[in-house]
């Protein structure tokens, strides 16, 4: 009996581990899609409002870090 609840253990946490891989696979695209935003948006209000962009992308991070 000790056996099958120790496979069955290894076996849940094989499947954790995979659902783990895909979500940082995923977190990784996720950042990479901000980054480029967050750039788009940096260079866009360059001309316009350079301190309004840094706001928003101190907010941007501040979010991201809860997540994090």
């Amino acid at each position: 009996m000790t056996a099958e609840i120790e496979n069955l253990v290894l076996e849940q946490l094989r499947a954790i581990r995979g659902e783990l891989s895909d979500i940082k696979e995923r977190l990784g695209r996720v950042e990479l899609r901000l980054s480029g935003i967050e750039q788009t948006l940096d260079g866009a209000l360059a001309d316009t409002d350079r301190e309004a962009g840094q706001w928003f992308i101190k907010r941007m991070e501040h979010i991201n870090g809860a997540w994090g």
